[in-house]
């Protein structure tokens, strides 16, 4: 991809109406497990550890279906609770799907949220960076309400070379950079689409260990509860903490974590260890729009129907799709920035700790 150099213009802007706005969601689910709470109990296993955390689905939380960043919200608590430094930066608007779509020319405008959605107001007070939240638009003024948005790997590669040292003083950059909790499983051939796990390649092609995280929506796939939010909030938190513990965060590879839906009151099997598959559990169909002419076309979802035979079935032996949205596990994999075929020599024998770490010692839901 070769352009002309570019120099972009970075400026911090608070648009009140357009933040106010960003304040209200709906309240947590109070019948779902209680979140981590920072001042609760002797242990915090993350303390000391800076975090940029980072998503597809945008910083606003507005929605009733919960598919435009209330993950984020939960995730940055219970990393908070556990003692970690958190500075968000992510997409102005929703931007599923933009896998490692970049911007090459431009402004990048940072807006800081002043007030949280309900019930997340206070989750980070007394970080040493004071834990702000930013969304990114595209825009050489303050981000509107209709400014069109930074990509996912934007927000990383920004935060990573500029942002965070001007904003959070952090020099030295994060230790790790995490994303999501995406709204929706990035499993099988969907992850060459997910924003949430493109962000997280951005990290590690800048050196930066990264977790990629997503949760599976309800039955439905088109809600997406508070309840698998938290749940694998909570159990991201303690999977973050083992692994820090043993050493185990990697630029070497990301490590993707998918959480099935617990909404109903049931409760996540074991975290299993799988690779990613080829099958396409979703794909883009595309049907002719016989009221704008005949040269369009609606961009619609078409789902796998899952048949021995059918192209889209999935093939792969331990996939991430059929551990998760089959047999209802916690499904773990890694994901490398390789471009040629085939993946990296496990030389320092971290894939294999890794693996051994999820299989018998990670923590259960």
């Amino acid at each position: 991809m070769a352009s002309a150099p570019r120099t972009f213009l970075v400026a911090t802007v608070v648009t009140g109406a357009v933040l106010s706005a960003l304040g209200t969601t709906a309240a947590a689910d109070p019948s779902s497990p209680p979140a981590l709470n920072q001042h609760a109990g002797p242990s915090r296993p993350l303390a000391g550890l800076r975090v940029l955390l980072s998503n597809d689905d945008s910083m606003r939380a507005a929605k009733a279906s919960h598919s435009d960043g209330l993950g984020l919200y939960e995730l940055r608590k219970a990393l908070c609770g556990a003692g970690a430094d958190v500075v968000v930066m992510a997409p102005w608007q929703v931007q599923s799907g933009k896998g490692t779509a970049v911007t090459n020319g431009g402004t990048l405008t940072l807006a800081q949220r002043t007030r949280m959605p309900a019930e997340y107001e206070n989750d980070c007070a007394g970080t040493p960076s004071g834990s702000p939240v930013y969304g990114i638009c595209l825009s050489d003024g303050p981000c509107a309400a209709d400014s069109p948005s930074a990509t996912p790997a934007d927000t990383v590669k920004f935060a990573l070379r500029t942002g965070l040292a001007a904003k959070a003083g952090w020099t030295g950059g994060p230790d790790l950079v995490v994303t999501g909790i995406n709204s929706g499983p990035d499993v099988s051939a969907q992850v060459n689409d997910s924003g949430t796990v493109s962000a997280a390649v951005a990290a590690i092609d800048q050196g930066v260990p990264a977790v990629a995280l997503s949760s599976s929506g309800d039955a439905s796939q088109t809600s997406f509860p508070v309840a698998n939010y938290r749940a694998h909030a909570r159990f991201a938190a303690a999977l973050l903490a083992g692994m820090r513990g043993r050493g185990l965060f990697t630029d070497r590879f990301v490590v993707k974590v998918d959480y099935p839906d617990v909404s109903a009151g049931q409760r996540a099997k074991a975290p299993v260890w799988t690779r990613v598959g080829h099958g396409q559990v979703v794909w883009h169909a595309y049907r002719p729009a016989p009221r704008s002419g005949a040269e369009s076309y609606d961009i619609t979802f078409g789902v796998c129907p899952d048949r021995p035979g059918d192209p889209c079935t999935e093939t792969v032996p331990n996939a991430d799709s059929t551990a998760l949205l089959t047999r209802g596990h916690i499904a773990v994999a890694p994901v490398t920035a390789d471009r040629a075929y085939g993946v990296r020599t496990d030389d320092d024998g971290k894939l294999d700790r890794l693996k051994h770490y999820v299989t018998h010692d990670a923590p259960r839901s």
